[in-house]
């Protein structure tokens, strides 16, 4: 029983961490939160991310990115398909999907099964090492001037988190949850950008804290 138990802490604890090799590589999966709508390229989250790694001393180069903005599970499929640059190798993968298939109505059952499918292909990109492979959670686009408050809006993105976190245990990948912090742009409009909808440049520099205790820094 002890041992079974120290397996299950040991699990948990890996699943925890973000490893990060003294050259990084990244590649960023997702929609319009990745691409950083309405900010300058420099402020999305995984460029401002990366410049953290770079403080850190790490050799980090600008990520790419297969994302764009109103892109669901099954577009951000399809786009890997036809946007992978096969010739790269990638260390480090970070997938934030799934808004645009709650505000689009698609379907809430086909969620699943697509993120099944980004996770298993962002883990196979780096050679079966989930530890290189985080995902975010869905920010609760609710809390800015276009969704008004709407609480439907915030329930239906719960249980789409729900999901994703899930999955994150199912397959250990980490799992940063940026929500909370999205949950207070009506009270602090500094986090929402000039759009009235997407984070601002500053939102996306908590998004960076908010990751920063996961990782796992060379020795």
């Amino acid at each position: 029983m002890c041992a079974i138990l120290i397996a299950c802490l040991n699990i948990q604890l890996f699943a925890q961490v973000i490893s990060i090799e003294p050259e990084i590589h990244m590649l960023a999966l997702g929609d319009s939160y990745t691409i950083g709508e309405s900010v300058e390229r420099t402020e999305r989250w995984p460029h401002q991310f990366v410049d953290e790694l770079k403080r850190e001393g790490i050799v980090a180069h600008d990520p790419d990115y297969i994302a764009t903005t109103g892109w669901t599970t099954r577009d951000l499929l399809t786009g890997i398909a036809g946007q992978l640059n096969t010739d790269k190798d990638y260390n480090l993968v970070s997938i934030l999907i799934g808004v645009n298939n709650q505000y689009q109505g698609i379907q809430f059952s086909t969620y699943e099964p697509d993120l099944r499918e980004i996770i298993e292909f962002a883990i196979s990109l780096v050679d079966g090492d989930s530890s290189r492979v985080f995902i975010l959670s869905i920010p609760d686009y609710a809390y800015t001037p276009f969704g008004q408050g709407k609480e439907l809006i915030s329930q239906e993105l719960d249980a789409y988190n729900a999901v994703n976190k899930r999955l994150a245990g199912e397959y250990q990948i980490p799992r940063v949850d940026v929500t909370p912090l999205s949950r207070k742009g009506l009270e602090d409009p500094d986090l929402v950008a000039g759009d009235g909808l997407h984070p601002s440049a500053s939102q996306y520099k908590g998004w960076v804290r908010e990751i920063r205790p996961f990782l796992k820094l060379p020795e």
